[in-house]
C-alpha cells in the first residue's frame, strides 16, 4: 500500500512538473497545463491511475477548501462593503437568472420541478479555483471585469449555504436510515428529517462564526507566545482541517465553512501570518484538484454518448455566457470588460461535484443524470482556459477595439500632435503625466485597460485605447512627430515587444523606458536601452536620505552621499547585466558593493575634511 501511495504521488508529482511548464510556454496557463496532466496521466490515457483517481477527488479538493480560508481572510470589511452592490446585484441577478433558466429548460426536457430546480442552482455555480487562478496569472484582478468575477464567485460560494440547506426539501423520497457520505462513511444528519437538517446546518454555520471570533484569536495569541513558526502552521492547518471535518459531518462543504472562519478572521492581528503559512499548502492541493478533474473526465461515458454531452456542455456554457452579457451590459461594464467577465464565469465549478453528490443522496436526481452532470461539469472547467484564451487572441483584438469609432480617436490625437506620448497610465505613467501637463508639456496617452481609458476622458485627456505595441496604434497616435515616448506599462514582455516595434517602425522616436526592478534593468539594458528609470530605486535612497537625516547627519550631506550612491548604481548596472554566468555575477556583486563603499567613505573624508577647513557647505552645488 504505501509503495502504491508514493507511486501515485510520483505520478501526479512528475505530471504537474512536465505539463504546466510546457502550458505556461505556449500560452495556455498552468490551471490548463494541471487538467491535461490529469487528462494524460488519467485511466483513459496512460492508465497510471485508475478508478482511485475519483476517490482522490476528494483528497483534492481539500485545496479549494485552503482557498476559500484564504479569500475569505482577505475579505477585509472596507472591501466587502465597497463591493456591496456588486456582490448582492451581480451575484444575485446571475445566480436567480441562471438558476431560473435553467429549471424552465429542464421542465422543457420533461424533468420533474424539483430535479429541474436543483439542476439549475447547481449549474448556476462557477469555478472559483480556475477563474481566480486565470485572473490572476493573467494580472487581471484589479480591472472591472476583475472585481466582478470576485465578487459573483463570493456570492455564489455564499448561495451554496441555503441550498444545501434547501436540498433535502426537494428530495423526491425519503432518505435511507443508514446513508453514506461521500467518504463512505456514516452521516447522522441525513438520518434527521428534513427541517431538523436544515437546522443543523443553520446551527453549523453559527458555530463556526462563534469560534473563529471568540476561541480562535485567544488559542493563537497563546500560540504565537511560544514563538515557534511550526507550531503555528500545525495550528492553521488544525483550524482548517476541524472546521473541515466539522462541516462534513453536518454534511455541509468544508469549503464553505473554512470560508466563513477566513472572513471572521479577516481582521485578525494574524491574518498575514494566517495567509503567508497556507499559502505553500493551498497551491499544492489545488493543482492537485486540477489533475484530478482532468483525471476524472469519464470518456467511456463520452464516447458512448457524446452528442449529448457535447451539446449538453455547450448548451450550459453558451446559456450561462448570455446571462453574463446581459448582466455585464446592464452594470455598464465596457465590452472588453464584459467579455472577459462572461467567458470567465461561463464554466459550471467545483461546488457542482458538491451539489451533485449532495442531491444523490437526497435522491433528488437520478445516477444517470449524475453520472452525466459530473462529466459536462468537468469538460466545461477544463474548456476554461481555453475559452478565455480564445478571448483574449482571438475576441478582444477583433471586437473591444473596434468597438469605439476609429475615425474619432485619429481625430483626437491627430488635432494634439504631442512632442511626449505616454503608453500606460497607471500609478507610474500617471505620476509622470500629471507632472508633465502641470508643466505645460502635452501628452498622448494610450492604455489598454478600457475601463481606465473611460475615467481618464471623463476627466480630460486625451487618452487612446488600445495596444501600444503596435505600430498601427503608434502611427496614430502620433509616434511619427513626436519627440519622445515614456514607456510605463507594467508588463516586462510587453516593454521589450514595444521597445523592438519602435526600434523598427520609429527610430527616431527617443525612449524612456519604466523598469520594474533590476533583474528587469539588465533586459532593457540588453535591448539597447540607455534611459532606464528603476521605479523603486529614488524612493528606496529617499528613505535612506530620511534616515540618515533622522540619526543627526547633515542633511546636504546626506544627499549629497545619495547622489554619489546613485551615480555609481547607474554606472555599474551595464557592466552587471552583462554577465550571465550565476558564480560570476555573485563575485562581480560582492566587488561592485565594495567598490561603492570605497567611493562613499572617501568622499565622506573628502567632505569632512572641507568642513573642517571653513567651506561653506551650504553654498556647494555639487549635489
Amino acid at each position: 500500500m504505501q509503495d502504491q501511495f508514493l507511486f501515485q504521488a510520483m505520478v501526479y508529482l512528475a505530471a504537474a512538473v512536465i505539463m504546466v511548464p510546457i502550458a505556461k510556454k505556449l500560452g495556455l496557463g498552468s490551471v490548463l497545463g494541471y487538467l491535461i496532466a490529469g487528462v494524460v496521466i488519467g485511466p483513459f490515457c496512460l492508465k497510471f491511475i485508475g478508478t482511485e483517481g475519483k476517490d482522490l477527488m476528494h483528497f483534492a479538493e481539500f485545496g479549494v477548501v485552503m482557498m476559500l480560508f484564504v479569500i475569505g481572510l482577505e475579505l477585509e470589511p472596507s472591501r466587502l462593503w465597497r463591493l456591496r452592490k456588486t456582490i448582492a446585484g451581480m451575484g444575485g441577478v446571475q445566480v436567480l437568472g441562471t438558476t431560473l433558466l435553467v429549471t424552465g429548460l429542464g421542465l422543457l426536457f420533461k424533468l420533474d420541478w424539483r430535479q429541474a430546480l436543483a439542476l439549475g442552482m447547481i449549474v448556476s455555480m462557477s469555478s472559483t479555483a480556475i477563474v481566480l487562478q486565470s485572473l490572476n496569472e493573467k494580472g487581471l484582478m484589479k480591472t472591472a471585469a476583475g472585481e466582478s468575477s470576485f465578487a459573483v464567485l463570493l456570492f455564489q460560494d455564499i448561495a451554496v449555504i441555503p441550498m444545501l440547506a434547501l436540498f433535502p426539501l426537494l428530495a423526491l423520497a425519503p432518505s435511507t436510515p443508514t446513508p453514506t457520505d461521500d467518504h463512505g462513511g456514516t452521516s447522522w444528519v441525513k438520518t434527521l428529517p428534513a427541517w431538523e437538517q436544515t437546522g443543523v446546518v443553520i446551527l453549523a454555520v453559527c458555530l463556526v462564526i462563534l469560534i473563529g471570533r471568540y476561541l480562535v484569536r485567544p488559542a493563537f495569541r497563546m500560540i504565537a507566545k511560544t514563538n515557534l513558526r511550526e507550531l503555528f502552521t500545525a495550528s492553521v492547518l488544525l483550524l482548517v482541517v476541524g472546521i473541515a471535518v466539522l462541516m462534513e459531518a453536518v454534511g455541509l462543504s468544508p469549503a464553505l465553512g473554512t470560508f466563513l472562519a477566513g472572513v471572521v478572521l479577516a481582521n485578525s492581528e494574524y491574518r498575514h501570518e494566517l495567509e503567508s503559512d497556507i499559502d505553500p499548502f493551498k497551491g499544492l492541493f489545488l493543482g492537485l484538484f486540477f489533475i484530478s478533474v482532468g483525471a476524472s473526465i469519464d470518456f467511456s461515458l463520452i464516447s458512448s454518448q457524446p452528442l449529448m454531452i457535447i451539446g449538453l456542455v455547450l448548451g450550459l456554457m453558451t446559456v450561462k455566457t448570455l446571462v453574463l452579457l446581459l448582466l455585464g451590459r446592464s452594470f455598464k461594464l465596457s465590452n472588453a470588460q464584459n467579455f472577459l467577465f462572461s467567458f470567465g464565469l461561463c464554466q459550471v465549478g467545483e461546488f457542482a461535484f458538491v451539489l451533485l453528490s449532495f442531491s444523490s443522496a437526497q435522491s433528488i436526481l437520478s445516477k444517470p443524470i449524475t453520472d452525466s452532470m459530473v462529466a459536462v461539469v468537468a469538460i466545461s472547467m477544463a474548456l476554461t482556459p481555453l475559452v478565455m484564451l480564445i478571448n483574449e487572441k482571438l475576441i478582444q483584438p477583433r471586437l473591444c477595439v473596434i468597438s469605439e469609432s476609429p475615425e474619432e480617436r485619429e481625430h483626437d490625437v491627430a488635432e494634439e500632435e504631442n512632442q511626449v506620448i505616454i503608453a500606460g497610465y497607471g500609478h507610474f505613467g500617471s505620476t509622470v503625466g500629471r507632472f508633465l501637463n502641470a508643466s505645460g508639456i502635452g501628452t498622448t496617452v494610450l492604455d489598454i485597460d478600457s475601463d481606465n481609458v473611460d475615467r481618464l476622458r471623463r476627466m480630460g485627456f486625451k487618452v487612446y485605447y488600445g495596444d501600444a505595441s503596435r505600430p498601427d496604434l503608434l502611427g496614430i497616435a502620433g509616434a511619427g512627430k513626436a519627440k519622445l515616448i515614456i514607456i510605463a506599462i507594467s508588463e516586462e514582455e510587453k516593454r521589450l515587444e514595444m521597445i523592438e516595434t519602435i526600434k523598427k517602425h520609429f527610430p527616431d522616436l527617443r525612449m524612456l523606458v519604466r523598469s520594474t526592478n533590476r533583474v528587469d534593468a539588465y533586459k532593457l539594458m540588453n535591448a539597447g536601452m540607455p534611459h532606464i528609470y528603476r521605479e523603486t530605486l529614488d524612493t528606496s535612497i529617499r528613505v535612506g536620505v530620511d534616515a540618515m537625516t533622522f540619526l543627526g547627519h547633515n542633511s546636504l550631506e546626506a544627499s549629497r552621499w545619495a547622489k554619489t550612491f546613485f551615480d555609481e548604481d547607474e554606472r555599474r548596472l551595464k557592466y552587471l547585466s552583462s554577465i550571465s554566468d550565476d558564480n560570476e555575477y555573485v563575485n562581480a556583486v560582492r566587488q561592485n558593493t565594495e567598490e561603492v563603499e570605497a567611493t562613499l567613505k572617501a568622499d565622506r573624508e573628502l567632505w569632512r575634511r572641507w568642513a573642517h577647513e571653513g567651506w561653506d557647505m551650504e553654498g556647494d552645488d555639487g549635489i
